[in-house]
């Protein structure tokens, strides 16, 4: 078969890695990729944006299946558009895509359905915003309505910083905004779980544990992503059944009532507390740095399992994993999430070769000349996996160290809350 990535991404290095294990596999083409994924698929400098000329590509080059890896395309349409063409695609449609397109068209389904999440309040104008914060308890959540990669989210502990936050949201910090959600702040601890759909049913995929903030000990900004591991710690069968009944049934329930089906992955972001889970968040695709950190534990052939859901076949599938814990420590440009320098050498990447425990996945890279040059905030992800989460932390630390690239920074602490508890 011949496979198009769409994406560009530490995410979809991973998927791209995982696809070419697959005996099915003929030829692997990312686009547009980046210096990680040069070494085992062919990069295509397109942009996916341009459906038109991504189609010209599909046809003309005869692919048969595309996967797509960010959420952007999903969001705005990318799945109508090509299975509109006779294209075979994985991932949700337009409408359904929404649950992470807008924290307001998900809190809604969260109210009519009964699933538990944080009581909120939805405002279309700063003034009416910052009357409402004058009677709320501290600390609280101010989030931006639509895509923000993950930045979006403000924990705010006084009445001046909330209102900071509403009036950089309304000036279009995020991009235009209409909305913005403010939410009371859950005490707890967040987890990372995710279920996979054909459509008519969905089966659990796997757990991880997110960092999202940028400084050690869960401080400082939000970021994409600066680590995580796999399974979370938190997970019990208890949890589990109560994560199903409470959350996923009902979130596909409220998509059969819309007269749509989901083809793809769901990533339910929770906070749990008491060992009942509340939900935070969906995305609509596999998350990132988690994607680096769950897919290294597949057994199963992914190709396979991506196009059951294509062919609504997922129940034939027997999902299996290694028992083993992964890490994923993050390398960042120096300045993330703020500015940063682009276009900055990583001259000692080719000296660390990945194996059977090990890998490195590109994320913000672009080859060049045969050389590798930095041209994100997130540049490398560095994953390990083994029989317990220090000695993956360990190793991966190690092999950062080892790369000795002074123009980066990453979290030394990445899996604390289970490895130093």
């Amino acid at each position: 078969m011949k496979i198009a990535i769409l994406g560009n991404g530490g995410r979809e290095h991973a998927i791209a890695t995982q696809i070419i294990k697959s005996p099915k596999l003929k030829k692997l083409y990312c686009i547009p990729g980046n210096a990680g994924t040069d070494s085992i698929a062919e990069n295509v400098s397109l942009d996916f944006y341009n459906y038109e000329s991504l189609l010209h590509f599909i046809k003309k080059n005869k692919i048969d299946l595309v996967i797509v890896g960010p959420e952007k395309p999903l969001v705005e349409g990318i799945v109508d558009f090509l299975s509109r063409e006779n294209v075979k695609v994985f991932g949700p449609n337009k409408n359904v895509s929404q649950l992470e397109g807008s924290k307001i068209f998900t809190k809604k389904i969260c109210e009519r359905y009964n699933i538990p999440t944080a009581q909120f309040g939805v405002f279309k104008n700063a003034d009416e915003a910052y009357k409402y914060l004058e009677n709320v308890n501290m600390p609280i959540v101010v989030k931006a309505d639509g895509l923000a990669a993950g930045k979006g989210v403000y924990i705010c502990e006084d009445l001046e910083s909330s209102n900071k936050a509403v009036k950089e949201i309304f000036n279009g910090k995020f991009g235009l905004a209409e909305q913005v959600l403010i939410e009371e702040f859950l005490q707890g601890d967040e987890m990372s779980y995710f279920v996979i759909s054909d459509g008519k049913i969905f089966k659990r995929f796997n757990t991880a544990q997110d960092h999202k903030r940028v400084g050690e000990g869960d401080r400082g900004k939000n970021t994409g992503g600066m680590g995580a591991y796999s399974p979370s710690g938190l997970i019990n069968a208890e949890l589990d059944k109560k994560v199903i009944t409470e959350i996923v049934n009902p979130t596909f329930k409220a998509i059969k009532d819309m007269g749509e089906n989901y083809k793809g992955f769901l990533y339910v972001g929770l906070m749990i507390k008491n060992n009942n889970p509340y939900l935070i968040e969906y995305n609509v695709r596999m998350g990132d740095p988690e994607c680096q950190t769950i897919l290294p534990l597949l057994v199963t052939d992914f190709l396979d399992l991506i196009l059951s859901c294509c062919e609504e076949t997922l129940q034939n599938q027997n999902i299996l994993w290694e028992e083993k814990k992964s890490m994923c420590v993050v390398l960042c440009s120096n300045g993330y999430p703020e500015s940063y320098k682009k276009d900055v050498e990583i001259p000692n990447i080719k000296k660390i070769k990945n194996d059977d425990t090990f890998f490195i996945y590109h994320a913000g890279t672009e080859k060049k000349d045969n050389k590798v040059y930095a041209t994100g905030g997130r540049v490398l992800n560095f994953v390990s996996i083994s029989d317990n989460f220090k000695s993956s932390r360990d190793k991966v630390i190690k092999e950062i160290e080892s790369l000795n690239w002074n123009n980066g920074f990453f979290r030394r602490d990445i899996g604390y809350k289970i490895i130093d508890k």
